[in-house]
C-alpha cells in the first residue's frame, strides 16, 4: 500500500501542481476584463464569466502593443510616453530599473543566463550552482582589483529569488550543462540530474562577448 500510495503522489502531485501554477496565470490574466466596461463584460452580456477569455484579451492586447511599436509612429509614441515617465519623480527610477530589466529578460538579442557555473556560495568547500550575469560594471569595477564576473545564485525550489555576487573568473568553474538543464537542477533541489557530459572541469577564461 506504501508503494502505490507513492507512486500515487508522483503521478498526481505534478499534475497538481501544473493545474495549479495554470489557474494562477490565467486567473491573474483574466483580471484583464475589468478594464472594459461593465456593460462589455462576459457576466454583463451573457450572464457568467468565461474563465480564459480575459487571458485571450490580454495576449491580443500584447501582440497589438508589439506590432503597433514596430512601425515609425509607435516608436515615436513609446519615445514620448518613456520621455514623460522619466520626468516624472519616484516614477521614473522604478520604470527605469523595471525597464532594465525587462530589457535584458525578455529581449530576443538579449541572454540574461549566459552559462551555467559552479561556485563556493556561502562558504568555502560549500558549492552550489550559479549563472553568469555578466561583468561588474559602473564604479564598482573600479573598486575590484583582478577580473571578476557577475553572477547570481539562485535560491532552491524557488530560482526567482537568490542572490547577485561579483567572484574573482578564477573561482568560478563552467559547467558543461545548458541554463535550463541547471534551473531543472535547482528546482528539483538535485533529484532531476541532467545527463551526464565529458565531465571536463573548465575555468572561465574567455572574455564575455567573445561568442565562445
Amino acid at each position: 500500500m506504501r508503494k502505490y500510495f507513492i507512486t500515487g503522489l508522483l503521478v498526481l502531485v505534478p499534475l497538481a501542481i501544473t493545474l495549479w501554477v495554470l489557474n494562477l496565470i490565467i486567473g491573474t490574466m483574466d483580471q484583464s476584463l475589468l478594464l472594459l466596461p461593465e456593460q462589455w463584460r462576459p457576466k454583463a452580456l451573457l450572464g457568467h464569466d468565461i474563465p480564459g477569455l480575459g487571458t485571450i484579451l490580454t495576449l491580443l492586447v500584447i501582440f497589438l502593443t508589439g506590432l503597433a511599436t514596430r512601425n515609425f509612429i509607435g516608436r515615436q509614441i513609446v519615445a514620448l510616453w518613456e520621455a514623460v515617465l522619466t520626468r516624472i519623480p519616484v516614477v521614473s527610477s522604478i520604470y527605469s530599473s523595471v525597464k532594465q530589466v525587462s530589457d535584458t529578460l525578455f529581449s530576443s538579442s538579449g541572454n540574461a543566463f549566459r552559462k551555467a557555473l559552479l561556485v563556493q556560495y556561502p562558504r568555502e568547500g560549500s558549492w552550489t550552482i550559479a549563472f553568469l550575469t555578466g561583468v561588474p560594471g559602473g564604479d564598482v569595477k573600479n573598486h575590484l582589483d583582478g577580473d571578476y564576473v557577475s553572477v547570481y545564485v539562485p535560491t532552491t525550489p524557488n530560482p526567482t529569488s537568490g542572490f547577485f555576487l561579483m567572484l574573482p573568473r578564477a573561482d568560478t568553474i563552467e559547467l558543461d550543462m545548458s541554463v535550463d538543464e541547471a534551473l531543472k537542477y535547482i528546482v528539483s533541489m538535485g533529484v532531476v540530474a541532467p545527463e551526464q557530459q565529458s565531465g571536463r572541469k573548465l575555468v572561465i577564461d574567455t572574455p564575455l562577448g567573445s561568442g565562445e
